[in-house]
């Protein structure tokens, strides 16, 4: 793929670190955000404004995607200014890089290539906001064959892609990656707590712990974060209550017992409860009482 016109939709914390990293690795970004204050953000770093998803999609051979919610997904993909509306795009593909529900992801994809000839894949990642402007993302993929392949030398910019199957299976994949790492921050929170009470120094648990099986890349993460009470957000708590809700849908709808993660939603539904919907996933461990003493 030659570094030109990459579209990408949704200029947020991940759109950020997406766009910077595409134009670090010399790639013209054509973007688009419903937030005007993140389009001016954005074009500081580089990115070339559009007045639309339209604009992007008549401009680029492939559209980047990443955003809020599945609503946001839809009406990027298919609304009066979505996509969609750029006309036939044969050859064209739409990379959904969010986290959205699986059936509206397979509708979106049926919909774009029976309304204007538009490739799909669904490639939502893991790593965060940091991952994704270092280009080391976990980018997990459902497509055909022909759309991972256009798609592939772009996203070796971006992260290692698995291709999990057709359009859907990097969705479902999503779901068992945020099964481990939602209900993580919870045992981590309070894995903390229990720490503290017995007069540990937390702060040497990750590398004591590294070699063992509770080694993980997010125990060095999360750890000092929740030491710290650092919550400035790397992702919020919002979007981690959507992706459980989400998670629990999912699980319903296959008759699956997953009691952990409805734990884990429990919880983070009182702390967007408590009025900490904006802060970082890590805040879970406010939910958690120091012990006096």
């Amino acid at each position: 793929m030659s570094k030109n016109g990459v579209g990408f939709i949704g200029l947020g914390l991940m759109g950020e670190g997406f766009t910077r990293r595409l134009i670090e690795r010399g790639h013209s970004v054509i973007g688009f955000d419903i937030d005007e204050a993140k389009m001016k953000a954005a074009a500081k770093w580089g990115v070339k404004p559009a007045k639309n998803a339209t604009e992007v999609a008549s401009t680029c051979r492939v559209i980047l995607n990443c955003v809020i919610n599945t609503a946001a997904v839809e009406e990027a993909a298919l609304g009066a200014q979505g996509v969609v509306a750029a006309g036939r795009s044969e050859g064209k593909v739409f990379v959904d890089h969010s986290t959205t529900e699986l059936q509206t992801t397979k509708r979106i994809a049926a919909s774009l290539s029976e309304r204007c000839g538009m490739m799909f894949v669904d490639a939502p990642v893991s790593g965060g906001p940091g991952a994704a402007k270092a280009g080391t993302l976990a980018i997990m993929a459902g497509g055909n064959d022909a759309a991972i392949a256009k798609i592939l030398p772009l996203m070796r910019d971006l992260g290692t892609l698995t291709h999990m199957g057709p359009v859907g299976t990097g969705q479902a994949t999503k779901l068992v990656n945020q099964t481990l790492v939602l209900t993580n921050y919870c045992v981590l929170a309070e894995a903390l707590r229990l720490a503290e009470a017995y007069g540990v120094d937390a702060r040497k648990i990750p590398q004591a712990l590294a070699a063992g099986f509770a080694g993980s890349n997010l125990l060095p993460v999360a750890f000092p974060q929740m030491i710290d009470e650092d919550f400035a957000p790397r992702g919020f708590a919002r979007q981690v209550l959507k992706d459980l809700e989400m998670l629990n849908a999912a699980a319903r709808d296959r008759h699956l017992a997953m009691p952990m993660a409805s734990q884990a939603l429990t919880l983070y539904r009182l702390l967007v409860a408590a009025g900490k919907s904006e802060l970082d996933a890590t805040a879970i461990v406010s939910l958690y009482p120091k012990q006096k003493g």
